[in-house]
């Protein structure tokens, strides 16, 4: 089968059976979102909070992480998903180490799971997995991530397969079987970014 058949099929079964967006703006600010929990892989404090951004994509709210820490994350920890696609628009606002907006799933604890991140101050996305606490790349490419406008990142994940793009662009496709099983998904940054997230979405893969 050509690749472009199999490229087709993968999407194919990558698509929601029901996606649901979180767009923070249920929530009170200052405060995490409903069901979520923040903690950092590694040092640092790490601040996720609910914040008022008049440019929010879906405005008001937002959940922004002002803090650091060597990975600071922020996952919604009832929704257990092995294959499926999480989605999220982000703002990386500023960062001397880093400045990045990242996604991880397939999150067993704050010492395992897949993170895909894009970096305005490298302007790179880059896809990894970390095991024990430790943070592995499996790869990065070049791609163009401004600072203080709003970006959409989206992955796609179903058996060993990933896909990972940036507004609407692909740039990652492979094959990895480092992270498997069910997990829980969320957002991520890393080091001293400050950044901000809105319409979190996430679902399952649709059953051929």
């Amino acid at each position: 089968m050509n690749r472009p058949i199999l490229t087709a099929l993968f999407l194919a079964a990558s698509l929601p059976a029901a996606a649901e967006t979180i767009t923070f703006d249920q929530d009170p600010v200052g405060s995490l979102p409903a069901g979520w929990v923040a903690g950092v892989t590694g040092r640092g404090a790490p601040k996720w909070a609910i914040e008022i951004d008049g440019t929010a994509p879906s405005a008001p709210n937002v959940l922004k992480q002002s803090g650091s820490g060597t990975f600071p994350w922020c996952v919604k920890k009832d929704a257990s998903l092995t294959d499926g696609m999480v989605e999220v628009k982000f703002k990386p606002i500023s960062g001397n180490e880093d400045a990045a907006g990242g996604l991880v799933w397939r999150w067993k604890d704050g010492d395992n799971y897949y993170v895909a991140r894009a970096n305005a101050l490298e302007d790179n996305l880059s896809l990894y997995y970390t095991q024990k606490g430790r943070r592995v790349t499996i790869k990065y490419v070049s791609a163009p991530v401004a600072k203080n406008q709003w970006h959409t990142l989206r992955v796609e994940f179903s058996g060993r397969r990933i896909k990972v793009a940036l507004d609407g662009k692909a740039y990652i496709e492979l094959d990895d079987e480092h992270i498997v099983g069910p997990g829980a998904v969320g957002v991520w940054t890393k080091a001293d970014s400050v950044t901000s997230f809105d319409d979190f979405s996430y679902g399952s893969a649709a059953k051929p």
